[in-house]
């Protein structure tokens, strides 16, 4: 019953958060609110500063934030209000942790005043608690050092213990953990204290760096609805620009996972141009914008704000990121948005039933693998594969990969899969290069495999467990999985071809040398066997310890990997209802269904127009287009796409 309300809380909303600041006058802010109307947007998000209502003399004043609550009733704008306590002028992201047991009582009453204010007016729609939790390492402060205490009092001992070795413990990223949900879930608690039954909306950002700060499982207890920030400028630093479209879909398939059993809503997708914030200088193109929004919309999200319709004046980021020019005029990114509104509205029906095609294809990553990474970053020279990021971006490599190939693949984190079903036939995990396995997963993969998942193991996969202890040195736990030893690793300096059931994949960093068990060699080089197939009970895992994935992405060429993809997990890609007929670089689609309708949205990132064919299981289907912003066509079950464009096609 809470899960229905959670859905019916949360419907497909589509808008541009307002800055409010001193200085602006109420006809401004009417005029602002009117441009949402006009551009048929239905929701903004108001941060609440503390510094501009709170007066020194201690007195509360209103009157600036209550003319944008009133404007928003007046045009029909549902307002989530972002709360804001009192930090530094110009902090971009806002409060994170409470310094000391005063500071948290200050907070304490920041919100009994403004949630008990703001929750009269009919356009309060909820509540973001804190905006962008993360930070990297929680504070050394002293609220946060006595909670710490606290916590690790508290902590059972650990059964697991590594065989007995000398080890890390990682108190400190499984206490960051923890204390991001304790206070997110105190603030939530405050909140319903004075609003009680209220929505509550929290958005991550910078998700492929800050991803093992966040135990979204235990978030969806508090949560109405889960969110994030995907800012091209401060968040994707692992892409070219080319790839922003890829790096928006992996964003929105890590919240759509964590999110699971509550609905998804992308709370900041960049609007406009940044100058000295960010750490690159962009304008989003009005392409890209319509790109930005259809992912979202494809990937479940219940819609999304954009950061932000008219620039702040003060600040660091004055002058800003906004969707309406200086002359408070609609930029050509405003009335692109515009556009994708008007077909969501057209095809509402659809759009607020429909949930996204499961292609079977899981990619996983493990928190440890993160942390290990990091904390055993030593410096010298800089190799993609160990560097910072090199775990992360193994992931996304077959996730772009399976993207050209017209596959949405799950990106998860390993402890949001569900290993409780008793079949896994046509279903895939791909472990690319995640270097910690920890130990309570170890029989819970090798069950996945028993009951006919199929594996993809890449790169360092499990050469730790948990504790950054080496696997080998404890009986290697995943030899009856990969029904192999590794005799050892070799680092290499450049990349090698690794032929691998007849498919040259790309060898990257390291390439192990394996004893078979049980496994059949896929792969031999000199004498030396590099990678193994292994059929363990109704399933099958693969075994290529190189970074093939990441090596991959270097060259700029999935082709390989694809095809390699294809052949082993062709049982569960020839099921999808559609598909790319051959990997279309640069490409991808997103597939949403609702049982009896189907609609793909496919986006073309290549620098050319792209002419190929859907394979489409059910070849009665005929397209219609419902959005095209080049001229894009589909003629039967052929794809016409300009550079750059997005096409969105109902099936009939």
């Amino acid at each position: 019953m809470q899960d229905q309300l959670k859905q019916q809380a949360t419907p497909i909303m589509i808008g541009a958060e307002v800055f409010i600041e001193p200085g602006q006058t109420g006809e401004e802010i009417d005029l602002w609110f009117s441009r949402l109307k006009e551009a048929g947007m239905t929701v903004t998000r108001i941060r609440l500063f503390e510094t501009y209502m709170h007066k020194p003399d201690g007195k509360w004043d209103f009157a600036l934030f209550d003319e944008a609550y009133k404007a928003a009733e007046k045009y029909g704008i549902r307002v989530y209000g972002n709360l804001f306590p009192a930090t530094a002028f110009n902090d971009l992201g806002g409060l994170k942790f409470p310094k000391d047991e005063d500071h948290l009582g200050a907070i304490e009453r920041y919100i009994e005043n403004v949630v008990n204010h703001f929750k009269q007016f009919k356009a309060c729609y909820g509540w973001v608690p804190v905006n962008e939790p993360g930070v990297g390492h929680f504070p050394q402060e002293q609220f946060a050092t006595d909670k710490y205490r606290e916590w690790k009092a508290g902590q059972a001992a650990v059964e697991y213990n590594s065989g007995g070795y000398d080890h890390f413990d990682f108190a400190d990223e499984r206490f960051h953990l923890y204390y991001n949900t304790w206070f997110l879930q105190w603030i939530t608690h405050e909140i319903h204290k004075h609003h009680p039954g209220s929505i509550i909306h929290v958005n991550n950002h910078a998700i492929f760096k800050n991803a093992a700060e966040y135990d979204f499982t235990s978030w969806r207890d508090f949560l109405t609805s889960l969110g994030g920030s995907a800012h091209a400028s401060w968040h994707f630093s692992y892409f070219n620009r080319g790839q922003y479209a890829l790096a928006i879909s992996a964003n929105c398939q890590i919240i759509r996972s964590g999110a699971d059993n509550i609905p998804w809503f992308m709370t900041e997708l960049q609007g406009g141009n940044n100058t000295y914030s960010g750490f690159l200088s962009l304008c989003p193109t009005k392409e890209e914008i319509c790109q930005w929004l259809w992912i979202a919309i494809g990937s479940e999200s219940r819609g999304a704000i954009f950061w932000c319709l008219n620039p702040r004046s003060s600040g660091i980021e004055a002058g800003e990121w906004a969707m309406l020019n200086y002359h408070n005029e609609p930029s050509d990114r405003l009335l692109a948005a515009t556009e994708v509104i008007s077909t969501v509205d057209e095809h509402i029906a659809f759009f607020e039933k429909a949930r996204e095609v499961e292609s079977g294809v899981n990619i996983l990553y493990t928190r440890e693998s993160l942390w290990i990474e990091k904390t055993l970053q030593m410096g010298g020279k800089s190799y993609e594969g160990r560097d910072e990021g090199g775990v992360m971006k193994s992931a996304l490599a077959y996730f772009e990969a399976l993207s050209e190939a017209g596959v949405q693949a799950n990106f998860k984190e390993i402890s949001e899969f569900d290993f409780s079903k008793d079949d896994y036939r046509g279903m895939a995990v791909i472990l690319a290069h995640q270097v910690s396995i920890p130990s309570k997963y170890w029989p819970l993969l090798i069950s996945f495999v028993q009951k006919g998942g199929r594996l993809i193991a890449d790169g360092l996969t499990g050469y730790y467990d948990e504790n950054a202890v080496a696997t080998m040195r404890l009986g290697f736990p995943m030899r009856d999985l990969l029904g192999a030893d590794v005799l050892e690793y070799k680092a290499i300096d450049d990349m090698e071809e690794m032929v691998t059931d007849g498919i040259a994949l790309q060898a990257y960093q390291w390439k192990a040398s394996l004893k078979a068990i049980t496994a059949t060699p896929i792969a031999n080089k000199n004498g030396e066997i590099t990678s193994t197939r292994n059929d363990f009970g109704e399933g099958t895992a693969y075994w290529l310890p190189s970074l093939v994935g990441l090596g991959s992405r270097i060259m700029g060429d999935y082709s390989r990997l694809n095809g390699f993809m294809a052949k082993i997990f062709d049982d569960t890609l020839r099921n999808l209802p559609f598909t790319f007929e051959e990997p279309q670089q640069g490409a991808l689609m997103k597939v949403l269904s609702t049982g009896k309708e189907v609609v793909t949205i496919i986006i073309n990132k290549a620098t050319v127009r792209r002419e190929f064919k859907l394979l489409v299981k059910d070849a009665s289907l005929q397209p219609i287009v419902i959005f095209a912003n080049n001229g894009g066509k589909a003629g039967g079950h052929y794809i016409s796409i300009q550079a750059e464009e997005t096409l969105v096609i109902k099936w009939v």
